[in-house]
Formats: structure tokens, sequence, C-alpha cells
């Protein structure tokens, strides 16, 4: 394997770089929450807004639903990702955004403190993450995924984080 290979770079001028041994690709978009970095099957992305001088509070909402936006006619209910993985919400910033993600035609937007990149990551960079040792619920991410440059990416599973079904049972207890 060459040392391309095993870095997962692939250069599309580079004819001799076997891109079906690193495995499946999966696109994804990445960001920041706090010092981490995270990312999202960019399939589920619809749109990526700066966040608004006011979001409407819900009342009697759990505490990670910032409220809701006005988007163009649609209201889109707004999560503090920070808080719903259980990381500590921090001050937003100028390159705060609103990611607004649609899974089963369900559309709401999480606010993240910035927009990194979009990033194709091979199966051959990704480790489950059961070997995590993290203040954050595992059950949460799928992957951990080690690109080149030695950084982490935890592949976040947008599914099981906001199950809808869990949310409207929280709404209901309080």
């Amino acid at each position: 394997m060459t040392a391309i290979q095993e870095a997962g770079v692939v250069d599309a001028s580079q004819k001799n770089v076997n891109v079906e041994s690193l495995g499946q690709e999966h696109i994804n978009l990445v960001f920041a929450l706090g010092n981490e970095d995270f990312g999202v099957d960019v399939n589920l992305v619809r749109e990526i807004v700066r966040v608004p001088p006011f979001i409407t509070r819900v009342p009697n909402a759990p505490g990670y639903i910032r409220g809701v936006i006005n988007l163009r006619g649609t209201i889109v209910p707004v999560f503090d990702m920070q808080l719903k993985i259980g990381m500590p919400s921090t001050l937003l910033t100028e390159e705060a955004r609103i990611v607004v993600l649609s899974i089963s035609e369900v559309m709401f937007g999480v606010i993240v403190n910035s927009v990194r990149e979009v990033r194709t990551i091979y199966d051959s960079q990704m480790e489950q993450a059961a070997k995590l040792s993290s203040v954050m619920d595992r059950r949460y991410v799928l992957w951990v995924a080690k690109p080149t440059e030695g950084r982490l990416i935890l592949i976040l599973d947008i599914s099981s984080l906001f199950d809808l079904d869990q949310i409207l049972l929280e709404e209901s207890e309080e």
C-alpha cells in the first residue's frame, strides 16, 4: 500500500492509486463544537444559514431547544447541539451557523460554532465509536474518523441524537 493510500488522500492525477482499497466513501459536513470536530452525513444537510439576531423561544421546551426561526416561510425548530450532546453551551460568535437538517421529511436546525468543510472520509479511516472514553454519550457517535492530518472527527448519528419520539416524550414530562 502506498503512503497516499495509507493517508487516505486520493488525487485524480495519480493513476496508480487504488481508490477501492480505501473502502466506501462517506461525504460529511464537518463542523466545530468547542474544540472538537464533528461530522454529519451531507445527505441530511438542507442548508447552512447564519444565526439570526433573535430566535423565538418555545415555552416549556427542554433546555437544548433554543427555539424556532422562520426560514423563508417555514418554521424550523433550532437545537443547541452542544447542550444536546452533553457539552457546555458557549457564546455564539460571527462564525456560528445553523445547519438545517432533514430526516424523514422533518426539518430542524442545529447551532454549531463554525462550519469547517465538506470532507470525504473512507471506511479505512474510521473506527467504531465503542472505543471512545468521552463524557459524550457514545450512542450518538457512529464512527471516529481519523483523516490524514491527525485530528479526529466524531461522526454523529443524527437519527438517534434527535429521536423525534424522545423529544416529544421529554416535552410531555416537563
